[in-house]
This record gives structure tokens, C-alpha cells and sequence, in this order.
């Protein structure tokens, strides 16, 4: 599961798209210095002012002309095959960098840039951007998901914000009427959303420290099959107007629960004032915790840049120095939790309420998708994952094969 602003944001980045800057455009320094330039990529933000606060932060940075491109597009795979040529980026964000690139040898090692802070940064969306004990990418923000609950909709029918899945089934099914559903984890039922959730919940990793498949295990079979009673109880909304990542479903009150990201908690708080509350993904079984997903965006530098040294000069002086410009990247443009945890300590918009919780639960519970976890692993998890929720296909037999398709993955990767 990939959580990133590119794509949790896509529908409001394609409904910006004529107001951004056309691929390629010079928005550094302008060009006109004498200096080194280095390129910087950005993957297209639907978040209005982000481009020209990118701009800014490179204008100010007096060592090299630094050019910023605005990629639309699918930017993994742009960036993926740039850094095979010499007309790459210096400097660009990737939502890894995968293994692949890290063994390949086209991106940097950036250790060096965190001596002194690395235990400041979040070490959930740390942990994917470092191998070997080596770091390869700079976490710029935070972006997670929750469970968001209607806390008037809860009393009334006598339910208390769930804590384990059990409670979540049952709260579920008791707070789903003629007009409001107990639950919405979009309109798929899940699947796409959950991922590997239900899983870390239980006590599962999607792949162990030692490179192995994490939820070979019947119990987690059991865990996924308590999914499928969501379905069959017919607690689910399914068919809203617009699918999980937007709040309207619960702000309609279409919805008593729903799953969503940190992004829709600014909308959700102006439209309910108090009447809400945020939980992570309760755990499940003897072994189980809460979870919370997490991922970032990185900084990366190309390991075929003609200024290296000076790359990573930048980016320590944008993601670790510029501490000013971390916050305002996070909290200026959409709603996000700085990376570093003394910056998302002492932002007021995270010091109160629900928003103070998701910051807890993201350091308390968060997990990120490990290097070893493969597209074509995750496409052969969550497909058996839709076949139990929504076809309700044997939980133990979907999980067996989507292990031995996960398990060759792995090895492929690791060969």
C-alpha cells in the first residue's frame, strides 16, 4: 500500500491540472545566476501553493540555480527511467526509492545527512527509505489514515469508540439503520484502502525483519475472514458518491465510521465542530495492536548527477537544516505531520484534539510497506484480500496462495 499526497490527492491534482506549470519549466532561481544548477523533480501536487512554495524554498538556496520541474504524469515511472540516463534530476522526491535502485546504484547514500537528527525523523517512514542500515531518501511530511467515528451517532445507539476488531464488527452492525451505514472503507469494501492494516493489527508484518513473508499464519487468515462479516452483516456503504479519501459520506451522516486520511480531518472539524472523534485500526487477537499506515514522499539524489556533493548539500540544507520550511511544507498546503517528531511536537495545529491523537497514534502505532513488499506482491495480496471481503472466498486458501506469490517475490528481489 503506497500512501502518498500524489495518491490520495490524484482527483484534486487532475482537477488542478491547467492551473500548474507545464513539465520541464525553469521555477528556480530563474536561471540568470553564474552559479551551478542543479534540477529538482516534484511529482504534481493538487494542493494549491505548493508549487510556488517549492519555488521559494529553492530560491533561497544561494549555492547553485536551482530549477524546479513539475512532473505530471505518472512521475514513478518517469523518475524510474531517468535515473537510467544523464538527463535525469539531481534532486527529486520519490515515494522509496525501491530496492532496485538502491542496489542498482542509482540513487546516493544520504546517511551522512542525518548525523545528529536521524532519531528526530519518524522511524516508520524512515525504516523504507534505509537499507542495510544505510538511508537513501529524507522523509519530507507524514501522510496516514484513520478511522474517523461520529461521537453523537456512537452514544445514541449506546456503542463505544471499538478498540478491538471484534468491537469494530459489532459497532458496525449495531449503529447501521434505514438511512446510515455502520461503516465505510470505500466502495470496494476495503480492500483497496486496508491493505495490509487488518494484518499489522493482528500482529502481522507484510514481510519480517529477515525478509520473509509475515502473515503465514492461520491467525491471520482469521483476521481477514472478520472483514468478510462487515460485508455479509451488510454494514459497509457501498456505492457512495465519492469513494473513502473524501469525508463527505460521514459529513452527510451517510456513514457512522469512516476510513480516511489525515487530509479530510481540516474539513471534517470546520462542518462538525466537536462531533467527531479519530481512532487507528483496532487490533485483533492475543498478539495484536492498533495500526496506523503511514508513508512519505523523499528526497533522493540521482546517482548520475554532475554535482553530487552539492545535491546533497541542498537536500540537508532543505530537509534537515530548514526546519521553517519543513513546517510550512506540512501544515501550509493541505494537512500533513512533519516527518521530524520535534516539529510535529511544537506545530499548533497538531498540539489539540483529534489532530494531537493522529500524531500520537502515528508515532505510538505506525507502519510504512517494508523495501522487500513488491507491486506484484501487493496485486496478489490484495486480490485474494477482494475475493474473501467480497466474494466471500475462503480465507485460509486465498491467504495460502497469496503467501507463495508473495514468498517468490521476495526471492526474486533478493536474488
Amino acid at each position: 500500500m503506497t500512501i502518498s499526497r500524489r495518491t490520495l490527492l490524484a482527483a484534486g491534482a487532475a482537477a488542478g491540472a491547467g492551473l500548474l506549470t507545464a513539465c520541464g519549466s525553469n521555477t528556480g532561481r530563474g536561471g540568470g545566476g553564474s552559479g551551478p544548477r542543479l534540477s529538482q523533480w516534484y511529482h504534481q501536487y493538487g494542493e494549491p501553493g505548493t508549487e510556488r512554495a517549492v519555488q521559494r524554498y529553492a530560491a533561497a538556496f544561494r549555492e547553485a540555480d536551482v530549477s524546479v520541474q513539475w512532473r505530471p504524469g505518472n512521475y514513478d515511472q518517469q523518475t524510474a527511467a531517468a535515473l537510467l540516463t544523464d538527463s535525469g534530476p539531481d534532486v527529486f522526491e520519490v515515494d522509496g526509492p525501491t530496492l532496485d535502485q538502491i542496489r542498482g546504484g542509482q540513487v546516493l547514500d544520504l546517511t551522512d545527512l542525518l548525523a545528529g537528527v536521524k532519531d528526530d525523523f519518524n522511524p516508520a517512514v524512515l525504516a523504507p527509505k534505509t537499507h542495510e542500515g544505510r538511508i537513501y531518501g529524507i522523509p519530507q511530511v507524514i501522510d496516514t489514515q484513520l478511522l474517523y467515528y461520529r461521537k453523537s451517532l456512537l452514544r445514541d445507539a449506546g456503542v463505544e469508540p471499538p478498540t478491538t476488531l471484534d468491537a469494530l464488527v459489532d459497532a458496525a452492525r449495531e449503529l447501521t439503520d434505514g438511512k446510515t451505514k455502520g461503516l465505510f472503507l470505500g466502495n470496494d469494501g476495503g480492500a483497496g484502502v486496508l491493505g495490509g492494516t487488518p494484518l499489522y493489527a493482528a500482529g502481522f508484518p507484510l514481510v519480517t525483519d529477515d525478509g520473509r513473508v509475515g502473515f503465514d499464519d492461520p491467525a491471520a487468515a482469521r483476521t481477514l475472514g472478520k472483514l468478510r462479516r462487515l460485508y455479509a452483516d451488510e454494514s459497509l456503504l457501498l456505492g457512495a458518491p465519492a469513494d473513502w479519501s473524501d469525508p463527505s459520506a460521514f459529513l452527510q451522516g451517510l456513514t457512522a465510521m469512516q476510513w480516511s486520511g489525515l487530509w479530510a480531518l481540516p474539513q471534517i472539524k470546520r462542518e462538525l465542530g466537536d462531533d467527531f472523534g479519530v481512532l487507528p485500526f483496532p487490533a485483533d487477537g492475543a498478539r495484536g495492536r492498533p495500526a496506523v499506515p503511514v508513508g512519505a514522499y523523499g528526497a533522493a539524489v540521482s546517482a548520475r548527477s554532475r554535482h553530487k556533493d552539492l545535491a546533497k548539500a541542498y537536500v540537508k540544507w532543505l530537509w534537515v537544516e530548514r526546519t521553517d520550511y519543513q513546517k510550512d511544507f506540512a501544515l501550509s498546503y493541505g494537512f500533513h505531520i512533519p516527518a521530524r517528531r520535534s516539529l510535529a511536537a511544537e506545530a499548533a495545529p497538531l498540539r489539540e484534539g483529534p489532530a494531537a491523537d493522529v500524531v500520537r497514534f502515528t508515532t505510538d502505532h505506525g507502519y510504512a510497506r517494508p523495501l522487500l513488499w513488491t507491486p506484484a506482491g501487493q496485486t496478489a495480496y490484495q486480490d485474494a484480500l477482494s475475493r474473501i471481503i467480497k466474494g466471500g472466498a475462503d480465507p485460509e486458501r486465498e491467504l495460502r496462495a497469496a503467501v507463495g506469490k508473495v514468498a517468490e517475490e521476495i526471492a526474486r528481489v533478493r536474488a
